[in-house]
């Protein structure tokens, strides 16, 4: 079977557009599942190192945001740019919510104009619990 890596494959171009139109943010199992759905045949493998392979191409964003779970992959277009909010994690339902807010890009200005560091808003993420779950 032929690698990615340098050229597209039928099965990488059926993972990557399912993947990018699947809005959001999804672990490997859920792309699989909306993989089979298609009626495409992929195996765990090959989403993994396509994942992989996108997210060094700079076309997906890999979140692990707690030891023992999931990674979680968002596609990057580049109509869809990630870099200038925050994340905030549910620690009960899991969800990962992208909070847009100038208070946030104010903390981020703060940090870097006081305290001489560069936040990675790539990878800021904030936990807790999300609206929904605080209702329950």
């Amino acid at each position: 079977m032929p690698k990615c890596d340098g050229y597209k494959t039928k099965q990488r171009e059926v993972i990557e557009k399912v993947f990018a139109l699947s809005g959001g943010h999804v672990t490997v199992d859920s792309l699989l599942e909306k993989l089979n759905k298609k009626g495409e045949s992929v195996g765990r493998t090959t989403v993994y190192r396509t994942l992989e392979k996108l997210e060094s191409e700079g076309k997906a964003r890999k979140y692990i945001s707690s030891p023992g779970e999931s990674a979680c992959y968002q596609y990057i277009s580049k109509a869809h740019q990630c870099s200038e909010h925050f994340h905030l994690k549910c620690e009960s339902c899991g969800r990962l919510i992208h909070i847009e807010c100038v208070h946030i890009t104010e903390l981020s200005k703060h940090i870097s104009d006081t305290h001489n560091f560069k936040v990675n808003n790539l990878k800021t993420v904030l936990y807790g619990v999300c609206e929904e779950c605080a209702v329950k």
